[in-house]
């Protein structure tokens, strides 16, 4: 596994408004606890010992709802851009980033193995791995092809797409920050083709269990209801007092009990 993470949480998530208008996105409610506390927490217990928050909208709740860390059973630290740089312009800003790190969205609910998704990673040999998961999407229209002479060639009333979606979740090796210009906005589709652009190797690995991402009113909602219906598929690793421990920080494990 690895040490480090750097969690994206510095959108305004102005669909989920007007409920973002008082709180970040990753503070927004999933049951009990914000959606970005169910993420460190899991990553806690998946071996990760020290995440990065890049903040920027109402960063100052995040700061004082996390503070260091200790509620979430990780160290924390937090990366302030004083003005919006995508999604892998703030890694820019971040220091020691010496070593494979995962990167990851704040508002994810996710049975993802992380352990599994870095291992994949580490026996390619991949300069980035995007973790990916098959969506399906309703076209409520009927779908007409035609051939150059305007022939109708094929109708398909209300298909179902299929089509392989970033998690939003990625693992990087440090070389990906040489890719990144210091405060010019880049997102993180634009780096994987500067990756590619470059020949290094960029892969998928394919997750096929639970993902939703909170963006839209309707997955928040949905993910409430799913939380409160599988809570113990979301935290299968939540373990006994005195299990495990972080030795960065020396903050137990046994804070991911409720």
């Amino acid at each position: 596994m690895v040490d480090r993470a750097v969690i994206l949480a510095g959108g305004r998530g102005t669909r989920l408004a007007p409920y973002t208008t008082i709180l970040p996105k990753p503070l927004m409610p999933v049951g009990e606890v914000p959606i970005l506390e169910i993420v460190l927490r899991q990553l806690c217990a998946a071996g990760v010992c020290k995440a990065t928050i890049a903040v920027g909208y109402l960063h100052e709740l995040l700061q004082a709802y996390f503070g260091t860390g200790g509620k979430v059973g990780l160290s924390l630290d937090y990366s302030l851009e004083d003005q919006p740089l995508g999604t892998a312009g703030p890694l820019a800003l971040v220091p020691n980033l010496t070593d494979t790190f995962l990167v990851m969205n704040g508002d994810l609910l996710t049975t993802i193995d992380y352990r599994a998704l870095v291992q994949r990673h580490r026996e390619s040999g991949a300069t980035a791995t995007i973790a990916v998961f098959s969506r399906s999407i309703p076209i409520d229209l009927g779908i007409v092809e035609l051939d150059p002479q305007n022939r109708l060639t094929n109708y398909i009333e209300k298909p179902t797409l299929r089509h392989l979606v970033s998690m939003g979740i990625y693992v990087l090796e440090p070389k990906v920050l040489s890719f990144i210009e210091p405060g010019s906005r880049l997102d993180l589709p634009d780096l994987m083709r500067k990756l590619m652009k470059a020949d290094e190797l960029v892969i998928g690995y394919q997750h096929s269990g639970y993902w939703m991402d909170l963006g839209r009113k309707d997955d928040y909602e949905r993910a409430i209801a799913d939380l409160d219906e599988m809570r113990a598929v979301f935290f299968p690793h939540e373990v006994p007092h005195g299990e495990r421990s972080c030795e960065e920080g020396g903050i137990s494990a046994s804070r991911l009990n409720p």
